[in-house]
């Protein structure tokens, strides 16, 4: 499957009969997947097949769609209220010889009020169908561009991923061969302490202090903390390569990076695991702001 960010932006246009449509999409990071629909007066009945077309899509992201719809031409129709007409020729024939009783002028009924409204003619049902039908397919178009601009910003996203997971490669096999976690050399500074130490005060009990610096030893060692990271290391490059909505994986074995990064920058007992430490924290850091943009 392929990888997607979750940024993006996609517009499509449609006609219908007299309507001219307009679909624009915007799409930024999010926790989830959060729709937030502008639709013009009428066509709210539209919202739940929109939310359906989306989601077949996204899993992920805030996704703002906005749907203009114009005239492409302009139609006007008179309506005669007849029954204010009726009402009005009542009138005057019961006012009879106190008005006027030449023919009515077409200037004269139009100046009263209610007697005729010009507006524009509704649409019959077939042309309603044919308009959603219509806003719903300028939609899906709308929603392929978006989603093929954010798969190749996904596709970017990617290749950043996946060199940060193969420098933080590089630094746990940094890490993990570094010669001062050598059992040897541990062997060899916990002596010359231990040495100097007797030295000094020598009514130390021999037996206590090889038990503490062996205890000492064992907490300072991070061959555990190695293993996880080669793991998540691991775990990270199959999600890459596996695609599809991965965003909250990754940002979890970022997390998990992270940890065992502090764990080996505590136990470090050597400047050159102190300072690979570091720079392990610089690029997971760096990893999980990028994590945040994919779906």
């Amino acid at each position: 499957m392929t990888l997607q960010s979750m940024t993006g932006f996609a517009r499509s246009e449609g006609t219908s009969g007299r309507y001219r449509l307009a679909w624009e999409l915007r799409s930024v990071n999010g926790k989830g997947l959060d729709l937030r629909l502008r639709l013009p007066s009428g066509l709210e009945r539209l919202e739940p097949d929109i939310r359906r077309l989306v989601s077949e899509r996204f899993s992920r992201g805030n996704i703002q769609a906005s749907l203009n719809v114009a005239m492409a031409e302009t139609r006007v129709e008179a309506v005669l209220n007849r029954d204010a007409l009726a009402a009005v020729l009542a009138l005057r024939e019961e006012l009879g010889e106190l008005v006027d009783q030449s023919p009515l002028r077409l200037d004269t009924l139009l100046a009263i009020k209610g007697l005729v409204d010009i507006r524009e003619p509704e649409d019959d049902e077939e042309a309603t169908t044919a308009r959603d039908t219509a806003i719903l397919a300028c939609l899906e178009e709308a929603i392929v561009s978006l989603q093929q601009m954010r798969e190749r910003e996904g596709a970017s996203l990617s290749e950043v991923l996946t060199g940060h997971i193969s420098r933080i490669g590089e630094l746990t096999a940094v890490v993990e061969a570094d010669p001062m976690r050598s059992p040897e050399e541990i062997t060899r500074r916990l002596s010359l302490q231990m040495a100097a130490l007797l030295q000094d005060s020598p009514t130390l009990e021999r037996d206590r202090l090889h038990a503490e610096a062996a205890l000492l030893a064992t907490k300072a060692d991070v061959r555990e903390e190695i293993d996880r990271l080669k793991a998540h290391i691991a775990a990270a490059g199959e999600l890459l390569e596996k695609g599809g909505p991965i965003g909250r994986r990754l940002d979890f074995l970022a997390q998990e990076f992270n940890r065992e990064t502090n764990t080996i920058c505590s136990k470090s007992n050597s400047a050159a695991v102190s300072a690979a430490g570091i720079e392990l924290k610089v690029v997971i850091d760096q990893f999980r702001e990028q994590v945040q943009n994919l779906e």
